[in-house]
């Protein structure tokens, strides 16, 4: 798990100048979650990590109408473990998992054509050994200001993340 370095505030975050299509193409543009707290993660329905998915679905179940947004960005560069198409990708997942929150569009999260997101987020939180993402399911925690708090690897249950999430949604009350 690594925490950011709080830099002094911007007049409005980099992080709310994103953007990314959903699974079905359509543009969400990062500035209407200013006020949220926001968890991204890169998914892959055949991967040995997605029981994760039924862990998301709990956070945001327990938290959506506290501020949380949870952004699943599929991704096929391990092991091709994202097989489905956009277009199938959101009904496999509700069926398996049960999964409501938002799901992007399929996207690459290292190398040349890694997506601005993922691009974005390694370079404002690296690891030890580097920014790349190792695996699927490696977790970003996004405060209500629109600032990287905090990485969290693949093998870092969501439920772990609960305290920091409620860190964050706390905080955004106190102010």
């Amino acid at each position: 798990m690594i925490t950011a370095k709080i830099a002094p505030r911007q007049s409005k975050p980099a992080f709310y100048e994103l953007k990314a299509e959903n699974a079905t193409g359509d543009e969400i543009q990062f500035d209407q979650f200013n006020d949220k707290t926001v968890l991204i993660v890169n998914t892959a329905t055949r991967c040995g990590l997605a029981p994760q998915f039924k862990q998301l679905e709990k956070l945001h179940n327990k938290y959506q109408s506290k501020g949380l947004i949870i952004l699943g960005f599929p991704c096929n560069q391990f092991m091709s473990q994202e097989p489905e198409s956009n277009e199938t990708m959101e009904t496999s997942c509700l069926l398996k998992y049960g999964v409501t929150f938002q799901l992007m569009s399929k996207i690459k999260v290292n190398g040349p054509n890694a997506h601005p997101v993922f691009k974005y987020l390694k370079n404002e939180i690296s690891e030890l050994f580097g920014s790349r993402i190792k695996w699927n399911f490696t977790k970003f925690l996004i405060s209500n200001e629109g600032i990287p708090f905090r990485r969290y690897g693949p093998y870092t249950p969501p439920n772990a993340l609960d305290k920091d999430i409620k860190k964050l949604i706390l905080r955004k009350k106190k102010v």
